[in-house]
């Protein structure tokens, strides 16, 4: 260690995070094995711990160390100074908004949302909105009360969403989100005037779903001496330590490529959180280490899923595995299974959504997210609302709000702010892929050649190590050159939806 002050700034540091950790062991734990009966247990802990957690961010105690370590950067030789000044800079400004925030009010926060969690899978099951309307009333309120606190000089809407996207405005997202409104529904358009022949229905049983992930993953680094694959009602993928890597899928019969694209983004977000710059050491402390932003995060899981589950290229590799499995190919020839990996058809759900609607799907939760916080829409109204704007940007009606408002679970733990990172993925994602194309040639010959491998390693070379040092817009111009724009993205559609057309 450099000085003795981050030394022992540096043991504060991970015994907080080994605390945090213990907590996402209990939120692993809620999603995929917990009893639906232990729903007000766990959230007694979980607020117990967020309180102890609450507690040490902003204690006297944490403050001093902070101090003493910043008065301790001048020891550092020059080489040595940026990095340590920038964690510090990073940690003073997560201390000085911990400081503002009510301690109750995070506990109230924390068992909210886990009670508002267990009221959205019932509300989900039931297909009755009015059984989660409350919990997602509280928990507005909560966090409205949580921006009030921390009184930053932007839009309730932008403080909350800072964890997610540092320097996140609605300004910005106005300007990246324009193209895509103006473009998407043209090329929804485009492929709606061709009259695009349906692949034909097919169905896969969940043993053989599950053999083809762990296929893929297995053949993607999948180490289960650190990693785990388990079930939940919405798929994710968490970090509990540093050998430990964790997500999630679900199955469904009638959609047999659900499966095997959601484990594809799943682990995409487990690649990046095993390739972030942590020593041994210091995983446990130092922010640095931690992902750049959300819309980073998504950028790689989306990478993973789109760029690479969904090109012709994989599915050629992996029509004869469903089709063993199956004993027929019901959808014909590779061209044909390639089709069925990109449906390009809007449909009622985020996470079964094509590449062309999906960021539609963002910019109806958004807006929803704006009217809910900022411009007073009853919750009672949400429904409707939703059903409305569906309407209106896709084209569809939910035949039930289990495939409308409920269908996501970020609102039922209060993740305000979080949806943009979503469309902001896809954008860094394309970006980031024209780079990648320009420095190691095609993406889809290497696919094609069973060479993911090296897409991985061109990642962990320009994009993974950089973690927290910039910001989401600063790595997407440090690594292409460019400042973040949504054209990369829109030529990628183009592109592909003209091929996938040509296959009909």
């Amino acid at each position: 260690m450099a000085t003795e002050a981050l030394g022992a700034l540096q043991l504060y540091l991970r015994e907080t995070r080994l605390l945090g950790s213990i907590n996402s062991c209990l939120y692993w734990d809620q999603n995929t094995t917990m009893p639906t009966a232990a729903a007000a247990w766990r959230g007694e802990q979980l607020a117990l711990l967020a309180g102890q957690l609450h507690k040490r961010q902003c204690s006297p105690a944490y403050a001093a160390l902070i101090a003493a370590a910043e008065q301790s950067l001048d020891q550092l030789d020059g080489a040595e100074r940026p990095g340590w000044q920038r964690n510090l800079q990073l940690l003073r400004e997560q201390l000085e908004r911990q400081r503002k925030l009510d301690p109750q009010l995070v506990q109230h926060l924390a068992a909210a949302r886990s009670r508002g969690y267990s009221l959205w899978q019932q509300a989900r099951s039931d297909d009755d909105f009015a059984l989660f309307a409350p919990a997602l009333e509280e928990l507005i309120r909560l966090r409205l009360e949580q921006a009030r606190q921390l009184a930053e000089p932007r839009s309730p809407w932008e403080t909350l969403a800072q964890p997610f996207e540092p320097d996140l405005f609605h300004g910005r997202l106005a300007e990246l989100f324009a193209p895509l409104h103006q473009r998407l529904p043209v090329l929804m358009e485009r492929v709606r005037s061709r009259q695009r022949l349906e692949p034909p229905a097919w169905s896969l049983p969940e043993p053989l779903q599950l053999d083809l992930c762990n296929q893929l993953l297995r053949a993607w680094g999948f180490d289960s001496s650190q990693c785990v694959l388990a079930r939940s009602p919405h798929p994710f993928s968490v970090t509990l330590g540093p050998n430990d890597f964790r997500i999630t899928l679900r199955c469904a019969v009638d959609q047999p490529l659900s499966a095997i694209l959601a484990v594809a983004h799943e682990w995409g977000h487990s690649l990046y959180e095993q390739s972030l710059p942590r020593g041994q050491a210091q995983w446990f402390a130092w922010p640095l280490g931690d992902a750049t932003s959300m819309g980073v995060h998504e950028s790689q899981s989306l990478f993973w899923e789109n760029r690479v589950a969904r090109s012709r290229a994989f599915a050629e590799r992996w029509a004869p595995r469903f089709a063993e499995r199956l004993g027929a190919a019901p959808w014909g020839d590779g061209c044909g299974f390639w089709q069925a990996m990109n449906p390009m058809k809007p449909g009622l759900t985020r996470v079964e959504a094509d590449e062309l609607s999906y960021c539609l799907h963002i910019l109806l939760r958004y807006q929803l997210e704006i009217e809910l916080l900022e411009q007073g829409l009853p919750v009672a109204e949400l429904p409707r609302r939703w059903t409305a704007l569906m309407q209106d940007k896709l084209g569809l009606i939910p035949p039930s709000d289990s495939l409308g408002c409920l269908q996501d679970v970020h609102w039922s733990e209060g993740l305000f702010g979080y949806f943009p990172s979503y469309a902001l993925g896809h954008l860094i994602s394309a970006q980031l892929a024209e780079a990648m194309e320009a420095a190691i040639g095609s993406i889809d010959d290497h696919i094609a050649a069973a060479e993911e491998a090296t897409l991985l390693a061109w990642l962990r070379q320009h994009v993974h190590p950089l973690g927290r040092s910039v910001n989401a817009e600063q790595l997407v111009e440090h690594v292409t050159g460019r400042p973040l724009s949504a054209q990369p993205f829109l030529t990628y559609l183009e592109k592909k939806l003209e091929r996938l057309l040509a296959c009909s």
